[in-house]
């Protein structure tokens, strides 16, 4: 009546129950470790990046700064960059309406901001659907598992609680694993989808505040020259 044992004269079909579960919450635990570091890497480089925009350093530097070779830009730092390189290529072309820039630059930012959300929100529906399903298939397990050891009660004359117990238990297994992998992955999901969401408002806001220092340096540019 050990577990090992109950797992291992479980039927077939409760044993590939277990089986996808466990296998469901391998996979959850490797996506709950990568989360963790990429959404700590995330809130790292946001950290640093607003330090270093508001200290009041010149963007021409700061980009260079960002973009110098070997470097890769992430999260925040990426729609800095996709703003102010549009914003500086408009510029340098001839005959091009103020407002026209502001639209590439809101544009460019805008692809920046959905890939940089896409980046936070990914694997996260795996989880969600881990902690939803994986109850639901241990219960199916158990159910199987049931019903296996009741038809198997047909077949001996006198019915005791010994002789269905094993079978009981095994099926009972199924539910508990099912359990094990459902509430990791539900905690983690709101608890990343949380963190994602506080990111990608704090992203949707520097857009925002980008937008209107970009739309100050055009219009004062172009008030200056005329």
């Amino acid at each position: 009546m050990s577990i090992w044992g109950l797992i291992a004269s479980a039927s077939f079909v409760v044993q590939l129950v277990m089986l996808i579960l466990l296998a469901a919450s391998v996979f959850s635990w490797i996506v709950i470790f990568q989360r963790i570091r990429v959404l700590k890497e995330a809130r790292k480089v946001r950290t640093a990046f607003e330090e270093s925009f508001w200290s009041g350093i010149d963007l021409s530097q700061l980009y260079r700064k960002l973009t110098q070779e070997g470097r890769k830009v992430e999260g925040m730092e990426n729609i800095f960059t996709s703003g102010i390189k549009e914003f500086t290529r408009l510029r340098q072309s001839h005959n091009v309406d103020p407002e026209a820039i502001m639209e590439g630059v809101q544009r460019a930012m805008r692809v920046a901001l959905y890939r940089e959300e896409e980046k936070l929100d990914q694997h996260l529906p795996f989880l969600a659907t881990v902690g939803s399903t994986s109850p639901y298939i241990g219960l199916f397990g158990t159910v199987w598992g049931i019903m296996h050891s009741f038809i198997g009660l047909a077949e001996v004359q006198q019915a005791t609680l010994a002789t269905v117990a094993p079978g009981i238990a095994e099926a009972l297994i199924a539910t508990a694993i099912g359990l094990a992998a459902a509430i990791p992955a539900v905690i983690a999901y709101n608890r990343f989808s949380s963190t994602a969401e506080s990111l990608g408002s704090s992203y949707e806001n520097f857009a925002d505040e980008f937008t209107s220092i970009l739309h100050r340096k055009v219009h004062v540019r172009e008030g200056g020259a005329a």
